[in-house]
């Protein structure tokens, strides 16, 4: 592309003085040229960087993210395995009776600190009971009916019985509370 700068100064000096200078336009031409290559070049270079950048952060963030979740929810198949140890122990403090507990008042007593001891480990690990109550309303989030009875006196979607408690480990879902629910039809 002709530069008209240029080509008026060619035109005012005479034909030996363009032929002289004619060598130096074209080197300063070149240079120009070299000059926005390297431009282009250190712009696209300045942009890989900047991604390069981008991305790393990203996989930061990333390794972050995995890192507070595999540190959250790391041991959710040791503690889903450990539900029936605590189901089991609810069970046999549930069926004792009178009787039983004056026989083997220290067994009993046994298991019920290992329950608590249970509880307080779940606790410290962030995971939390469900217990839903009879006469609450049911929650698909958090319950799971294991069966429907139509029972007086009761509203469609209430709970009738608890089978099972339900646990969260910190906000998710551990294990839905077994429960029985109302199929009770509006009178």
């Amino acid at each position: 592309m002709a530069d008209p700068k240029k080509d008026d100064f060619l035109d005012d000096i005479d034909e030996a003085t363009a032929e002289e200078y004619a060598d130096d336009i074209a080197e300063i031409d070149g240079e120009a040229a070299e000059l926005d290559a390297l431009r282009a070049e250190r712009d696209e270079l300045k942009d890989r960087f900047m991604r390069a950048l981008a991305d790393a952060e990203n996989a930061r963030k990333r390794a972050d993210k995995d890192r507070r979740e595999a540190e959250n929810y790391g041991g959710a198949r040791l503690a889903r395995d450990l539900l029936p140890v605590y189901d089991n122990m609810q069970r046999a403090l549930a069926t004792a009776n009178e009787e039983q507990k004056q026989i083997s008042g220290a067994l009993l007593e046994g298991v019920e600190l290992t329950l608590r001891e249970l509880t307080s480990v779940f606790k410290k690990h962030g995971i939390q009971p469900i217990t839903p109550e009879v006469g609450e309303r049911f929650n698909p989030q958090q319950h799971e009916a294991m069966f429907e009875a139509p029972v007086p006196g009761t509203k469609a979607g209430e709970i009738i019985q608890v089978s099972a408690v339900g646990f969260m480990l910190h906000d998710r879902l551990l294990r839905p509370a077994q429960v029985g629910v109302s199929s009770m039809p509006a009178s």
